[in-house]
């Protein structure tokens, strides 16, 4: 199994690293958070399936970046391999932020290498289920997104989009005709903490559109007044 761990302490993390190692895994190990969300990003991207890792042990206090906002970027990019956060953080309010920005699972330091050992497992095996369960390719009529390349196209022509494009788009393409509300689009696409009242999401479908539908005679993604948006084929 493929393992990336992103731990600023030298010491976990070379524990980690030994004790995977020795269980037969492939680790990779950050120090910081900009430095760990790069090496996801980068294996997200490799079409080679070996190079990309099957589960994210990440800290939750690191430096440049904490792993909150790792995690967060990611799901936001559309990357979605499983994460584990490793934390010293252990209340309530601090296992539901992070499973609310898009983590697997929370483990709290101190913890037993046999229950990490578990739960790697775990996440290995409900990572492998949803990259059988899910398409490698999104498409609806003309419009492809490759999850793989994370490269999106209308009748051939490549689409130029942001990460936050990409991932808003993902989520639409994800259900072809189903309506999403604003509330679940920010959930999905900001995260929990971004404030409910914004219209962010109004703005980056407009952004969307311009770059999807403008030019083309079939609209794909349409208004439901006052309900939310959603991406068909259909008028």
């Amino acid at each position: 199994m493929n393992i990336l761990i992103v731990e600023d302490d030298r010491r976990v993390a070379d524990f980690l690293e030994r004790g995977l190692r020795a269980e037969g895994h492939r680790v990779q190990v950050a120090r910081t958070g900009p430095e760990g969300l790069q090496m996801a990003m980068d294996w997200a991207r490799d079409p080679l399936p070996q190079a990309q890792p099957t589960v994210m042990l990440l800290d939750v206090m690191l430096p440049g970046m904490n792993g909150l906002e790792v995690c967060q970027t990611l799901r936001a990019s559309g990357v979605a391999l499983p994460i584990l956060m490793l934390t010293a953080l252990g209340t309530v309010e601090d296992r539901v932020s992070g499973l609310k920005l898009g983590a697997d699972d929370y483990l709290v330091k101190p913890f037993a290498f046999e229950e990490l050992l578990a739960r790697i497992e775990a996440l290995g095996r409900r990572g492998r289920e949803l990259a059988q369960a899910s398409p490698t390719v999104l498409q609806v009529a003309d419009l492809c997104l490759d999850r793989d390349t994370m490269r999106v196209s209308r009748a051939g022509q490549p689409l130029d989009l942001t990460a936050r494009e990409m991932a808003l788009l993902e989520l639409l393409m994800s259900a072809p005709g189903r309506l999403f509300s604003r509330e679940r689009i920010l959930a999905n696409v900001w995260g929990a903490h971004e404030d409910p009242l914004t219209n962010v999401v109004d703005v980056y479908i407009r952004r969307l559109r311009a770059k999807i539908d403008d030019g083309h005679p079939q609209a794909l993604i349409h208004t439901v007044r006052g309900l939310g948006y959603r991406l068909d084929a259909q008028p």
